[in-house]
């Protein structure tokens, strides 16, 4: 357990079947610059089950499309009591992160146990054997994200990092104070790792205040509170479960609303050359 660990809420997908009589019609966008798949619509029929997993539901949120965002897939999975993997990664250049949401799990990485629960994170270096069980007697959930790691020669490979977000400060943005700030798990100086995944908090009326355009693909999972969002050309009322699927230069600002942080799991890719396709 972590001492003294604040208990955030950490948003997940409610999974159930609307009643029959709702309106169909919801908020969900797909367009060619990004994809916004609100928490309403991540329901038990579209979940999958995964080979070498037990006891286990996952929602694919993202997976590589060409053209589209190619990096990396994200989901969010649920392990029943006694549920996991002994062999849980099918593509040994995978590496990838866990962030627990509820329940506790014991994860084996390498030669380590660790016990893991709400706000725990984990990145496990592609290569790593690891296992992951829920010893508890509730359902557990998490979110996994999964990216295949680009070597360079000149660098070492990167380590792994089992930590929780109570031990992580929480570092306030250009000229924001503590209305915006980002928790970073890893280190951004450390060349070795390819991807980051962070917690990015807004106060409420704390603001990206200008439109982001840059070449790094999101993945943004809204832990907790409201904001309306720009993507694109559309500001988009987001909340707790709702996530966005962001293609390379889709432009993006915030703004948080209601009475409550605004909080989201951000995946980005960084510090490798773009990769050129060879001339024919």
């Amino acid at each position: 357990m972590i001492p003294d660990a604040p208990r955030a809420p950490y948003a997940f997908p409610p999974g159930g079947i609307p009643e029959p009589q709702e309106n169909p019609e919801g908020p969900a966008i797909f367009t060619e610059a990004y994809a916004f798949i609100p928490a309403r619509v991540q329901r038990d029929i579209v979940t999958s089950l995964l080979p070498g997993w037990q006891g286990h539901r996952a929602w694919i949120l993202a997976r590589p499309l060409s053209g589209f965002a190619e990096t990396f897939a994200q989901y969010a999975v649920e392990l029943y009591p006694g549920g996991g993997s002994a062999e849980p990664e099918p593509d040994p250049d995978a590496q990838a992160v866990i962030f627990v949401a509820d329940g506790s799990l014991q994860l084996t990485l390498g030669a380590e146990r660790h016990m893991l629960e709400p706000g725990s994170f984990v990145f496990i270096p592609a290569g790593a054997p690891w296992t992951l069980w829920n010893t508890g007697d509730a359902t557990a959930q998490f979110h996994w994200i999964r990216k295949r790691f680009a070597p360079v020669r000149s660098l070492a490979l990167p380590d792994p990092i089992v930590t929780h977000e109570a031990k992580v400060a929480a570092a306030p943005m250009p000229n924001a104070g503590d209305s915006w700030t980002t928790q970073r798990f890893i280190d951004p100086l450390d060349l070795r790792y390819d991807f980051h995944v962070n917690i990015v908090n807004f106060q409420p009326g704390g603001r990206i205040p200008f439109a982001e355009t840059h070449v790094m693909e999101h993945g943004l999972y809204v832990l907790q509170g409201t904001a309306r969002y720009l993507l694109n050309r559309d500001w988009v009322e987001v909340g707790p479960g709702d996530f966005m699927w962001l293609r390379a230069f889709c432009p993006q600002a915030c703004i948080a609303t209601g009475d409550e942080p605004f909080r989201y799991l951000l995946y980005k890719d960084v510090n490798r050359h773009p990769g050129l396709t060879p001339l024919k």
